[in-house]
């Protein structure tokens, strides 16, 4: 397992959003870079120390912030953010062939919201044609009831409303690094999820896991991809959210930890 040294965002980065791309930007995070079989790689490796400055990927970010920052091992992306803010690294234009979109990450989470009740997170989020489904693979709800934070499936925009469907069966873990996979089966409206190798049937959704014949899930033809972090409720304990990503990739089959 690899320990990774956090290094301290400033106040002065809180609330960016993209804009310009800075001088001696680099792009190795597009397909030619990262072989024919991948859509999008980016290990964080080639980027400089500090704020994004790349090409490959833009930044979508709210009272939060992205640093590339040094590692034991190479270098990491930090994900930073305040209260309910945002902060996600953001691909676009994605041309998907076929009907199955496969994503993978590895994730540190510092800790998880355990205010305000049903404190709702997103860290993948992905939209694109012939559906308003803005759809969650991965994300997870604060549930006050057993208690717990649960990782969840979930989705919003479309005919089937905001929802996370959370599993007591898939519990978060703190400060521990983990592999996490996706899969986006548009030709089944089906969503499935891996963590450290290992396919967890309770992380599903598709329209028989939810929506019905009144109301069908129906996947999007994805083409933009976003991965980060999101809290939609204010007043959070704790107040600020830290979490480390690295080896993202976005490619047409499993791509594996």
């Amino acid at each position: 397992m690899r320990t990774f040294f956090a290094a301290v965002v400033t106040a002065a980065l809180l609330g960016a959003t993209a804009g310009s791309v800075p001088a001696g930007a680099t792009d190795a995070g597009r397909s030619g870079a990262c072989g024919r079989e991948l859509l999008f790689c980016e290990s964080f490796d080639r980027q400089p120390l500090g704020g994004p400055a790349t090409t490959a990927w833009g930044v979508d970010t709210r009272n939060g912030a992205l640093t590339v920052e040094r590692a034991r091992h190479g270098r990491v992306l930090h994900v930073h953010t305040v209260d309910n803010g945002r902060a996600f690294l953001r691909v676009d234009d994605l041309t998907v062939p076929g009907d199955r979109l496969y994503g993978r990450m590895r994730l540190r989470v510092d800790a998880f919201p355990t205010a305000p009740d049903w404190a709702h997170f997103t860290l993948v989020e992905a939209t694109g044609t012939g559906s308003s489904e803005v759809v969650r693979p991965v994300g997870g709800q604060y549930a006050p009831t057993v208690p717990g934070v649960f990782w969840g499936v979930g989705a919003d925009g479309g005919p089937t409303g905001d929802w996370t469907n959370w599993r007591e069966s898939a519990p978060v873990t703190e400060d521990t690094w983990q592999c996490f996979e996706w899969k986006l089966d548009r030709a089944g409206n089906r969503v499935a999820v891996w963590i450290d190798g290992v396919a967890d049937p309770g992380l599903t959704a598709s329209t028989t896991e939810h929506g019905g014949a009144d109301v069908p899930f129906v996947l999007p033809a994805v083409d933009t991809v976003k991965i980060g972090w999101q809290l939609y409720q204010a007043g959070t304990t704790p107040g600020t959210f830290d979490l480390w990503i690295d080896d993202v990739a976005l490619g047409t089959r499993r791509l594996g930890c």
